[in-house]
């Protein structure tokens, strides 16, 4: 991908964030959305080596709109000011898990696993933690996962690195409080990510570097997902 390109519009648009300007400025736009739904079809690829369930995703299926919904939001702004794909074997808005890639000026970043779990299947995961601790732990304590996402400890989206975007702040009702892991029973999503430079996605070298991000979350979010399939 070009990311100079395509993170050069994304800030332009951030800064003119209006109909007319974006008119005036849609051949770019085309040109920058072609470049970059390349890239995902190069990543679907790419995952679908070491994750066959996703080899039947297009990049139709993995992408956003980037016209903003505000009916609900204060911001009416029509645009987003990021590119990003959603790359799931059970589609975007399932519950299973799966592969994320987000090109913003200065916040780019992969991430992997599941998120926005209702509280049955979130109690199922608690559960399967406890009843399987020890599979658990070699999934987020290889080195590798704590070299990319680092351990449970309290971080947010705009941070380098985390793993559990939302968290409660005590232990969960109905589970020990006294558990040694409880940390990951207070996750409310099981969702790790890990940020890169602005320069990362430019040409083809990045899709080796994102194999090794994304295999280093994959047994977490598998230790997840073969919980989460029962409820789908």
């Amino acid at each position: 991908m070009n990311a100079k390109r395509i993170l050069g519009f994304l800030e332009n648009i951030a800064a003119n964030n209006n109909r007319q300007w974006f008119i005036e400025n849609k051949a770019e736009y085309d040109a920058v959305r072609a470049d970059f739904e390349k890239g995902i079809r190069q990543a679907i690829a790419k995952i679908s080596t070491f994750d066959p369930s996703v080899s039947h995703i297009t990049v139709k299926d993995a992408t956003y709109r980037f016209y903003r919904d505000t009916r609900f939001s204060k911001d009416k702004s029509p645009y987003k000011t990021h590119l990003g794909a959603y790359i799931a074997a059970h589609g975007k808005k399932a519950f299973h898990g799966g592969y994320y890639i987000h090109l913003e000026p200065a916040h780019c970043l992969l991430s992997c696993g599941n998120y926005w779990l209702p509280t049955n299947i979130l109690t199922a995961c608690r559960n399967e933690i406890m009843a399987n601790t020890d599979e658990w732990l070699k999934c987020v304590r290889s080195p590798k996962f704590l070299e990319y996402f680092g351990a449970d400890e309290q971080a947010g989206w705009d941070d380098t690195q985390g793993f559990g975007i939302e968290k409660l702040k005590t232990c969960p009702a109905g589970f020990p409080r006294d558990y040694d892991y409880v940390g990951y029973l207070r996750m409310k999503d099981y969702c790790c990510w890990h940020a890169v430079s602005d320069d990362f996605f430019d040409g083809e070298g990045w899709l080796d570097e994102m194999e090794c991000i994304f295999l280093a979350g994959k047994p977490m979010m598998d230790f997840m997902n073969s919980v989460i399939d029962d409820y789908e």
